[in-house]
């Protein structure tokens, strides 16, 4: 009997003090129990912008931020606040179930319940990874790839965890899913890759809130960014001085104590860049860390003069900042220097001609001549200069055809996805003439594997053939039409080779568009994969009549 009593008991205490929690940050000092490297109940004393974060009454969040800076913890706190004080339903998006989820479960999820007594009584069911039971109420866990596991949960919260990784145009219909609800939540968070783009642009339509402190030096009210806010000392990656490295105040110049950071960023408050807005916006950097020092980012920067992946992690994930390396997009400057004096489809062509394909809505082509001079060496593409004497987009695979005849192409690339019977029966027409494309992976530079099923179909390495295709309008070795219409250009320019490390080390590039059109841009490269084919075609081939 006194065993029911002492039951029931903590069961009133425990539903009394649930009721008394009336915001996320108060929840989250009373029921988080937290590891390394500040171990022991929830504090916002090492991480005092995150106080007003949980406790935003806005219907939707956005937190552009760099790495390490507590914003998934953030999106937890919210989470196990709404599921156990409002017994709101709430689903966790991550860019894929495999292995998001599973990764999330295990390095995020049971931990926070093994360190939390309170948590570990809240669920009771936690098997399933992307199921998990407090009672009556539900965590679901899902990847923004599948758009069937998003479509038929309705929740009163949604967490996006790192959008720009996600599928973007999945995101729309997982915000849906709070539609139905009285009281409804998102939160979204990223590290930001691109301008405009992801998180970035979800940040620009917010009130893009910087978090705002009264300097100890000359009391005026700052914010730290980089590099107004940090003294860099020291030349080389490897030179000891380097520990000597500061923040100071850009306004007063004084220098400010790394380790006294918490005591000098007590009352700091969000300033919000636009009021009024429908999203509220937050971004912070490492140089407010505490765990992070001047001297560990003064090695990065260092570090980002002479690697470009270490410049994009710099920006991305250590300023929270979109960023492009120099040199990793085509600009207005480029294209504008390759434009020539005719007009597209002005030009009879007498020299090999290619045409390059990209599947989509639409059938996006180029069609190119070239011109080899006294081609000797072994890389006929770096030695060859290209002519766009056509470009422009189709409805039907059969134009193609009229295509294929009028330029009498020696050799067209057409993209093998998604349409890819379609692409199969054309390049059946025109056998010999039309190889069907995969961007694949585990291939070396510019190596074309062909497929030992089907000789018509090939596979290439995107990066290295973007490289080469894209590239010739910085080396000059391109020209193009006078009309060279907005659109097309705007598809060269959507591509942006992004900086990351391989599991190696190594500095590796890979193109992103942002989610902007950029079917132009493939077509040009399916036309450049397509000359090493032309030039071992034999000439005399008819293409009047094809197979």
């Amino acid at each position: 009997m006194n065993d029911i009593l002492e039951n029931m008991a903590r069961r009133i205490s425990s539903g009394l003090k649930r009721k008394s929690l009336t915001s996320c940050s108060r929840w989250a000092e009373a029921c988080r129990v937290m590891g390394r490297p500040f171990p022991g109940p929830w504090s916002f004393l090492h991480h005092p912008w995150l106080k007003d974060m949980h406790d935003s009454e806005s219907e939707m969040n956005i937190g552009q931020k760099s790495a390490q800076m507590g914003y998934t913890e953030w999106a937890l706190n919210t989470t196990f606040f709404n599921i156990d004080v409002k017994g709101i339903d709430c689903l966790y998006i991550l860019p894929a179930k495999t292995p998001d989820a599973s990764d999330f479960s295990a390095a995020r999820f049971d931990p926070a319940l093994e360190l939390s007594p309170h948590l570990t009584n809240m669920f009771s069911d936690v098997k399933n990874v992307g199921h998990k039971r407090a009672g009556t109420t539900n965590l679901y866990i899902r990847g923004s790839r599948a758009r069937a596991g998003l479509k038929s949960v309705p929740v009163g919260l949604i967490i996006l965890d790192e959008v720009d990784e996600m599928t973007q145009e999945n995101i729309p219909l997982a915000t849906e899913r709070v539609a139905g609800q009285v009281e409804k939540k998102i939160l979204a968070i990223s590290t930001p890759t691109l301008p405009e783009t992801g998180i970035n642009k979800m940040y620009n339509e917010s009130t893009q809130e910087h978090f705002f402190f009264r300097c100890p030096c000359c009391s005026r009210h700052t914010e730290l960014v980089f590099p107004a806010c940090l003294e860099m000392v020291g030349e080389t990656v490897n030179d000891p001085r380097i520990v000597e490295s500061f923040l100071k105040c850009k306004e007063c110049g004084g220098k400010l104590i790394q380790e006294t950071k918490h005591e000098w960023l007590k009352g700091a408050t969000w300033v919000p860049s636009f009021a009024d807005r429908y999203s509220r916006g937050f971004h912070v950097n490492q140089l407010y860390s505490c765990t992070v020092s001047p001297a560990h980012i003064t090695r990065k920067y260092l570090r980002s003069l002479s690697d470009p992946s270490e410049e994009q992690e710099l920006y991305n994930s250590t300023f929270g900042l979109p960023h492009i390396v120099s040199g990793a997009q085509i600009s207005d400057a480029d294209i504008n220097q390759c434009i020539g004096t005719y007009k597209k489809n002005s030009i009879q062509p007498t020299k090999i001609v290619t045409l390059g394909v990209d599947v989509g809505k639409f059938l996006h082509y180029e069609v190119d001549e070239w011109i080899l001079g006294n081609y000797v060496g072994s890389d006929i593409h770096m030695e060859a200069t290209c002519r766009i004497i056509d470009f422009g987009k189709l409805l039907h695979f059969e134009e193609l055809d009229k295509l294929m005849r009028t330029f009498r192409v020696q050799a067209c690339v057409i993209d093998a996805n998604p349409e890819r019977r379609a692409a199969l029966q054309f390049a059946n027409k025109f056998f010999g003439f039309v190889k069907t494309c995969f961007y694949g992976m585990g291939i070396n530079g510019k190596e074309i594997h062909v497929s030992q099923q089907e000789d018509h179909t090939i596979s290439v390495d995107r990066t290295s053939w973007l490289d080469l295709s894209l590239g010739r309008y910085k080396r000059k070795t391109i020209e193009v039409p006078m009309d060279f219409d907005i659109e097309y250009r705007n598809h060269l320019k959507a591509l942006v080779r992004v900086y990351k490390k391989d599991k190696d080390g190594n500095p590796t590039g890979r193109y992103e568009n942002g989610n902007k059109e950029d079917h132009y841009a493939h077509a040009r490269n399916y036309a450049e994969i397509a000359l090493q084919f032309a030039t071992s075609m034999m000439q005399s081939q008819n293409m009047q009549s094809p197979v």
